[in-house]
């Protein structure tokens, strides 16, 4: 998307596009065919699902057609992450390439030795405790609300709890599991779909997501920026840069 004289503007494609995307299915298997893709528009022409898909099919709450929708159903397969992984902003990352960019983004670190060696913030150490991994590295899947409350980012408490969120997802630490409603005492779910956060290795397993350490964090780096201008010839280095680096450049 951008920004027109105040107003947010969809760069769709045509609905009679060959390449618009129709289905989930056909989301799926692009993800899987490009390793990468984000959600919304950036600085790559054609690098994302809102320029593949037509704008009347956005936000009409059908699952079947509406890019927004496929968003929860993505987020729940087996084979691909969903979460802020694109300049902090959402996209999806294949089984098979969210290890490199892990170890890469990651920069070889569990998040303990990370935060041992002074290098993420007290805040975030609290939220990954909240999600509580055991020894098998598997550990809660929380509602985004419930989440902030049991790390301390309450009412009264810690700031700044979606920065820290965002941070946590940019560095592959943490993504959106699924999407679910609060439930009442009745258990009956209200309100909007809400986003579950949980660990790769929650959604994965350890060692699937350890697959990568064995490499050189910098090797990994080449390899994602290698696949995406692979697929995106056209794309500059600098908006390369800027989507895939944790830090902008």
């Amino acid at each position: 998307m951008e920004t027109v004289n105040g107003e947010w503007i969809m760069k769709c494609c045509d609905p009679d596009d060959p390449e618009r995307l129709r289905t989930p299915q056909e989301l799926t298997a692009l993800v899987h065919k490009l390793g990468f893709l984000p959600l919304f528009s950036g600085e790559i022409p054609g690098f994302s699902v809102e320029e593949r898909t037509a704008a009347d099919a956005w936000w009409t709450g059908d699952e079947r057609t509406d890019p927004w929708e496929w968003r929860k159903l993505l987020a729940e397969d087996d084979g691909i992450a969903y979460g802020k992984f694109f300049d902090k902003k959402a996209g999806f990352v294949s089984k098979e390439w969210f290890p490199v960019l892990a170890n890469f983004r990651r920069e070889g670190y569990d998040f303990d030795a990370l935060y041992d060696d002074g290098l993420v913030s007290r805040r975030a150490k609290k939220l990954m405790d909240a999600l509580a991994p055991g020894e098998d590295m598997r550990g809660l899947s929380l509602l985004t609300p419930v989440l902030r409350d049991r790390a301390g980012f309450g009412p009264g408490g810690e700031k700044n709890f979606s920065g820290v969120l965002t941070e946590l997802q940019m560095r592959t630490y943490l993504l959106m599991g699924s999407f679910r409603q609060r439930t009442n005492k009745k258990g009956e779910g209200f309100g909007w779909h809400i986003a579950v956060m949980e660990t790769p290795e929650t959604k994965w397993g350890y060692d699937a997501v350890a697959a990568g350490y064995a490499e050189d964090p910098e090797r990994s780096r080449e390899r994602v920026f290698r696949q995406v201008r692979t697929c995106f010839p056209g794309a500059s280095d600098r908006a390369v840069r800027k989507l895939l680096d944790r830090k902008r450049p």
